[in-house]
């Protein structure tokens, strides 16, 4: 997989997330197998630039490259001045965010409100394409809703525009993270298009993997919630799809130490106080769906402290171990 100059190891993403992909998750992901991490989305309103929250995410200290830095905005030459601003603080590649179905990124007609406006989507293309001397790529959904689809429309103004590669979640904006994935749509814009294409939405397993390459004919997978809680799921799928064959779950051992490396990495970057408060659900996402999670989480949300969140990960996973020396997931009515 190759985005403008930049060779990834392998064809899997990570996918953009508000809120999770901050530095410590990307840097993770990369060490647990993924090609390329996009970091979480940018405004490119200026004036927000500054904010505690800008600065963190904006931070690639010690990060693996090809940095991948997604802006969001609708303004072109906003998003001009975003990627400009980007790359000078280490980005190596701009994503273009034109997909994020939340109601206050749409509100202010960005994200997946964009896709209704194909002219302004081909300006801000041009505008940001023009701004920068590395990569842009774009992420977008198959349309609006359901009653306007016109992923194969944007996917011909990206690549006029110079778009090194597309990224699609395979749902309108109104459908949110309801209802199957469209990967033929995925698929026909795959076939009417020679950029490099990536399918996103609703990959949660290698075997899941396999069959949306298959069935979309895309040149990578983009994973996004399917990692949360579960980083090792890119090796996972980087070897089944070399061998064909799975690999054990994870050994409550080897668990024990990246969850604990990623709690530190958290507390490094928000502080004490902040990094407790952000690691509640990065903890609640790794014992999701194991043995007496729902009451863990609930005392896990009483926590006030590093070393009490540290304490309880311990006794919990110590707990888990007398088991056995691998997870078992079961199904949690509580859960």
């Amino acid at each position: 997989m190759q985005i403008g100059p930049h060779i990834l190891r392998n064809n899997l993403i990570v996918a953009p997330m508000a809120g999770v992909t901050d530095r410590p998750f990307r840097q993770l992901c990369k060490a647990m197998g993924a090609g390329l991490a996009i970091s979480e989305m940018i405004s490119s309103n200026s004036q927000l630039w500054n904010t505690a929250k800008s600065r963190r995410r904006a931070d690639h200290v010690g990060e693996v490259d090809p940095i991948s830095v997604q802006i969001a905005g609708s303004d072109p030459t906003a998003m001009a001045d975003a990627a400009r601003h980007n790359a000078e603080l280490g980005a190596q590649i701009i994503d273009i965010n034109m997909g994020c179905p939340a109601k206050k990124v749409c509100n202010v007609a960005a994200g997946s409100a964009l896709l209704q406006n194909e002219p302004l989507v081909g300006r801000i293309l041009d505008a940001v394409v023009a701004a920068v001397d590395i990569p842009v790529t774009l992420k977008i959904r198959t349309g609006w809703n359901p009653q306007n689809r016109n992923a194969v429309r944007v996917a011909q103004i990206a690549q006029s525009a110079g778009i090194k590669a597309l990224s699609i979640h395979g749902r309108t904006r109104a459908c949110a993270f309801i209802g199957d994935v469209e990967y033929d749509t995925i698929a026909e814009v795959k076939s009417r298009v020679a950029i490099p294409v990536i399918a996103n939405g609703d990959i949660d397993s290698p075997e899941k993997a396999r069959e949306v390459l298959r069935r979309t004919g895309a040149d990578a997978l983009m994973i996004g919630r399917a990692a949360q809680g579960r980083p090792w799921i890119f090796r996972e799928i980087h070897h089944y799809l070399a061998t064909g064959c799975s690999l054990p779950a994870p050994s409550i051992i080897e668990i024990r130490e990246v969850l604990m490396q990623h709690l530190q990495d958290l507390y490094a970057l928000y502080g004490t106080q902040g990094g407790v408060r952000v690691a509640r659900k990065h903890i609640g996402w790794y014992v999701r769906g194991l043995p007496g999670a729902a009451e863990f989480r609930h005392t896990m949300n009483t926590l006030e402290t590093t070393q009490q969140q540290l304490a309880a990960v311990e006794t919990y996973l110590a707990g888990l171990a007398t088991h056995g020396d691998r997870l078992t997931y079961i199904e949690e009515l509580a859960a």
